[in-house]
């Protein structure tokens, strides 16, 4: 699909699900279950998507009627120095998201929130860590 049309669609979805959202924000009066955080994750979700989705056309409508900027974007993109201090970024990053996200486990389960919860926040901090050893073992055998 191209990519012009995937950013319209994206941005269209997206103000369907903040309205979908919106509307059972207003209309539901006694939400039980599901319904009491679905609206709100609705809204959430849809405004992310149409903000990504207009983020795309407004680069894309800049890029088009001022072509020496997406000229000097495009160098930067590709700027080894660039890329070098994105990478120690989200190096750093990560690095504080472990401790952050191991606290955070840690404060929920001495809350004595729901067990399942604080086993949901396991697996995603055990998905992260073993996701970050694969990667460290491969680009060691690679280097």
């Amino acid at each position: 699909m191209n990519k012009t049309i995937l950013s319209y669609l994206i941005t269209v979805v997206g103000v369907a699900i903040l309205a979908v959202g919106v509307y059972f924000i207003k209309t539901i009066e006694d939400p039980q279950g599901l319904l009491r955080a679905l609206p709100y994750i609705c809204v959430g979700l849809g405004s992310g998507m149409f903000g990504h989705g207009m983020g795309e056309i407004m680069v894309r409508y800049a890029m088009k009627h001022n072509p020496a900027a997406a000229k000097q974007l495009e160098i930067e993109k590709k700027d080894e120095r660039n890329l070098a201090i994105a990478n120690r970024a989200k190096a750093k990053a990560y690095d504080m998201m472990v401790f952050v996200l191991g606290a955070l486990i840690t404060a929920l389960a001495l809350m004595d929130i729901d067990l399942t919860m604080v086993l949901l926040l396991v697996c995603a901090y055990l998905f992260i860590i073993g996701y970050g050893v694969y990667y460290r073992f491969k680009y060691f055998k690679e280097m």
